[in-house]
């Protein structure tokens, strides 16, 4: 399956989204670089700021319509790293 990837938020957000690529990939999923292709695709949102909370909500918004094309699985996670 492919797998997508959308982080946003801080540097913090991103190195966390990458950790979860490298788990995707043990399990050797497909990681593709446009949502059009994706069969799955993963949000890591942050939402310390209410900005940030209305980018996230927009982004699962936007998203959810490829849910309607190709894409089977949405998955909205906000994960916390290791060193925050």
């Amino acid at each position: 399956m492919n797998v997508g990837f959308i982080s946003l938020g801080c540097s913090k957000n991103l190195v966390v989204t990458e950790e979860v690529i490298g788990m995707f990939k043990m399990h050797n999923f497909n990681i593709v670089n446009t949502e059009k292709t994706a069969d799955i695709i993963v949000i890591n949102t942050c939402g310390f700021i209410e900005s940030a909370k209305q980018e996230a909500i927009d982004c699962i918004f936007e998203m959810a319509e490829y849910k309607k094309r190709r894409c089977k699985y949405l998955i909205v996670i906000r994960l916390l790293s290791r060193e925050v």
